[in-house]
This record gives structure tokens, sequence and C-alpha cells, in this order.
């Protein structure tokens, strides 16, 4: 309601992704990243401790970006009060 444009990337394939948007109604792009290239360049792969068991895996993270410059990201994210938590941190 902002304006402001929102991506989801996901390591999963286009054809999951396009049938979840239908599923859950979004009104916004996902993207797949299947290699994790794009993860990792942002720091949301890498290593994860789920209830005392180690493996490697995608951070769930969010990050505001303005003219290409991450100017904040948030990392560990719950999808629950995450919305209200952004307009929170950045004053919206």
């Amino acid at each position: 309601s902002l304006g402001l444009p929102v991506l989801g990337i996901s390591p999963d394939k286009p054809e999951k992704l396009e049938k979840f948007i239908k599923d859950h109604g979004l009104n916004f792009t996902l993207l797949s990243d299947p290699d994790h290239a794009v993860a990792e360049a942002y720091g949301a792969y890498g290593e994860k401790n789920r209830y005392g068991k180690v493996s490697m895996g995608i951070i769930r993270s969010t990050f505001y970006v303005v003219d290409g410059i991450v100017e904040k990201p948030w990392y560990n994210v719950r999808a629950k009060g995450h919305v209200e938590r952004i307009r929170r941190d950045l004053g919206l």
C-alpha cells in the first residue's frame, strides 16, 4: 500500500513458485534461485541450527534495498508479524 516494490526469492523452481503465488494470493513477484547464488550473496544461505541439528540452508531474511544498496537487513525472520516489524523499524 506504500508503493514499495516487493520481491521474494526462493530456491524453489518457477513452477512451484507459480502454484504458491496462486494458493496464497500473493500480489508480488517470486523469483527462483535454485543454486542459492543470490541467497549466498546476501548472506541468506548458510549454517542453521534447528532443535540442536546443524545443517546448511536458506536463512529466511528480508532486505530493504535503496538504489541497489542494502539499507537494512533482517535475518532469521518469522512470517507472523514481520510486515508490522518492518513498518515499525522503518518508521512507516
